[in-house]
């Protein structure tokens, strides 16, 4: 699929998620992870309810850290535990999503893979992906963050 439009239904769900969550949060705060491995390959996931491969990461929830977020999806979404601090690379405004939403980008090149990913009802396919060569249909957000990362591109304040 084309990271140029979601689907009719993908676009109304993720709008009434974003909904409940402007009433219920105030503001949404996400967390993404950059996972490179020492092959120079990047770690990606494919929801099953949003088209694209996606950096793997999630919601800050009530009460949590930003890192404990970060380690949860991780551990949820990956198979992935960190193995220190990651560094904090940047926070972007995802205004495609709500004019609420946010999104810290960690770098993460020390970790330890737990198990191989297997697909369930939100992850369809997890896996890394050597850097030169993404699957189709990595989204454009995802390779502005990797170009901003690995290239030097300018940092943009946007997703």
């Amino acid at each position: 699929m084309s990271d140029s439009q979601p689907p009719r239904s993908s676009r109304l769900i993720s709008r009434a998620l974003h909904t409940y969550w402007r009433f219920s949060r105030g503001m949404t705060l996400g967390v993404r992870a950059v996972v490179l491995d020492d092959r120079n390959q990047v770690f990606l996931i494919r929801h099953t309810y949003v088209p694209g491969w996606h950096l793997p990461g999630g919601g800050v929830e009530t009460g949590e850290t930003a890192l404990d977020a970060l380690g949860r999806e991780l551990r949820e979404e990956a198979c992935i535990a960190m193995d220190e601090t990651p560094d904090l690379f940047g926070v972007f405004f995802n205004n495609r999503i709500s004019r609420r939403d946010h999104v810290l980008v960690y770098v993460i090149r020390r970790f330890t893979v737990l198990s191989v990913k297997q697909p369930d009802r939100e992850i369809a396919e997890a896996g890394f992906f050597p850097l030169d060569r993404l699957p189709e249909g990595t989204t454009m957000a995802t390779r502005n963050r990797l170009a901003e990362i690995l290239e030097g591109r300018p940092l943009s304040t946007n997703w």
